[in-house]
């Protein structure tokens, strides 16, 4: 004989079951978000080379950090927003306001990607802070232990005095692997450098980020983003010296035993910042960091300033394989920066806790209105975790009472748990070969040419 259910308990089961569906609506995309976001131990998915990223997919889930669509894949941009360049080719890019923290558009903004020398940004960030400029420190072979094979170098010299801010102009203008490894040595090794620019990109927000060397040349599954490579250059431009070193086109280096102890000249290798090699300098750029390496491709972070607004902008491997495409892309961008500024709706922001706690407080803008929450901030809603849980035993009691009662299932249905890996990349890639940061082949400018140098 059936249980008679009378119509008040009937109804009481199906509001029941439709609060816990539309209390679980709202919270599984966050808690989505959150379980797929890339762990930086384990990146979702890494670049292996330049060439063999072509035609590669982002991974269909990223971090939501800063804003929900800067998680989703493929160009983003807000309402008022002109329209993008056309046929924008980079991997990843990103375009921001320095002083709001506004992000005004980006393309697969959180895609976990190999860095290339834009590292250095953040061991700057890590490094600088910890070593008066003024320090001299007498360089031994030790110190120049373990540099990749193929490194960009400076030409720092075994047992030479050098002051620190001649080794940053080292870091800085010839993204010099020796000069980083000297300054990771003055602060108390690599091993330890490493461990202090993981706890300092965790510090700023960026958990995209895994490194495994501190002068950014290619390891594998040592990988940054976008965004994070974004927040290591506004944070670096709060320090005087980092901003002075950026925005160096040329400097006097101390010479060796090849000058006779004269200094020698040294160029920017960020040649958007210098003009080498034909690059038109981009009027109001303040500067950044350039990086390439076979692995990562080229990659790109500037800042520039125009009628007192200050836009970030970084660009991660362009695919189309012009002469200096990464630097015309990166023009392309800044350009469509400055007039999108003031007109867009942010997609999101720079400082994750503004995502979850309302709009932009430095410019009242409604930036959450379409960046959404930041990661980790998912919200029960109205009813809490308790009464959520409530509904959705009770709900489910329902459903199991109503299928008990027919007789003609036979069978227990099967539970089947998602393949969240199925749209993920394997995340291999081999050694890297070098770090040569020109993109053109020139390597470091003496003489020191990458192998991996296209």
């Amino acid at each position: 004989m059936r249980p008679s259910i009378s119509p008040q308990v009937r109804r009481g089961f199906v509001a029941l079951t439709a609060t816990a569906v539309s209390a679980f609506a709202g919270v599984s995309p966050a808690l989505a978000s959150t379980h797929h976001m890339p762990a930086p131990a384990a990146p979702a998915t890494t670049a292996p080379d330049a060439g063999g990223t072509k035609g590669k997919m982002p991974p269909a889930q990223m971090s939501t950090v800063g804003g929900e669509r800067l998680g989703r894949p493929g160009p983003q941009v807000g309402a008022g927003a002109p329209a993008l360049p056309a046929k924008l080719s980079a991997l990843s890019w990103i375009v921001s306001d320095a002083d709001t923290g506004d992000v005004l558009a980006a393309s697969n903004a959180h895609w976990a990607l190999p860095p290339a020398s834009t590292l250095k940004m953040l061991f700057a960030d890590t490094v600088l802070p910890a070593l008066p400029h003024g320090t001299s420190h007498k360089v031994t072979d030790a110190d120049l232990s373990g540099m990749g094979s193929g490194s960009s170098a400076v030409g720092i010299v075994p047992g030479q005095q050098y002051k620190v801010a001649d080794l940053w102009r080292g870091v800085f203008l010839r993204s010099g692997n020796d000069a980083v490894h000297v300054l990771a040595a003055m602060n108390g090794g690599v091993p330890k450098t490493v461990t202090d620019m993981q706890k300092r990109a965790v510090e700023l927000g960026a958990k995209d980020t895994h490194v495994l060397s501190p002068d950014g040349y290619d390891a594998p599954g040592q990988v940054s983003s976008a965004y994070d490579l974004t927040l290591f250059l506004r944070e670096g431009l709060k320090n005087k010296d980092f901003k002075e070193y950026c925005s160096t086109a040329d400097a006097k280096f101390p010479g060796g035993p090849q000058t006779k102890g004269k200094p020698f000249g040294i160029s920017n290798t960020n040649r958007m910042l210098s003009g080498l090699g034909g690059v038109t300098k981009y009027p109001g750029l303040i500067g950044g960091k350039n990086g390439y390496t076979t692995h990562a491709g080229n990659t790109l972070a500037e800042a520039a300033q125009r009628d007192g607004r200050t836009l970030l902008v970084t660009v991660m491997n362009p695919q189309e394989q012009k002469h200096d495409e990464v630097y015309n892309e990166m023009r392309q961008l800044l350009d469509w920066g400055f007039a999108a500024a003031g007109k867009a709706t942010p997609i999101g922001t720079l400082n994750p806790t503004a995502a979850a706690h309302g709009p932009n407080p430095a410019t009242g803008s409604a930036a959450t209105s379409e960046a959404g929450t930041a990661t980790g901030s998912a919200s029960p809603g109205a009813l809490g975790w308790t009464g959520i849980g409530a509904a959705v035993l009770v709900a489910g009691g329902a459903v199991a009472f109503a299928l008990k009662r027919r007789k003609d299932s036979g069978s227990t249905e099967k539970s089947k748990s998602d393949n969240e890996n199925s749209t993920e990349e394997s995340g291999n890639e081999s050694e890297g070969e070098g770090d040569g940061d020109g993109g053109d082949g020139n390597g470091d400018g003496s003489g020191n040419v990458t192998a991996s140098a296209k």
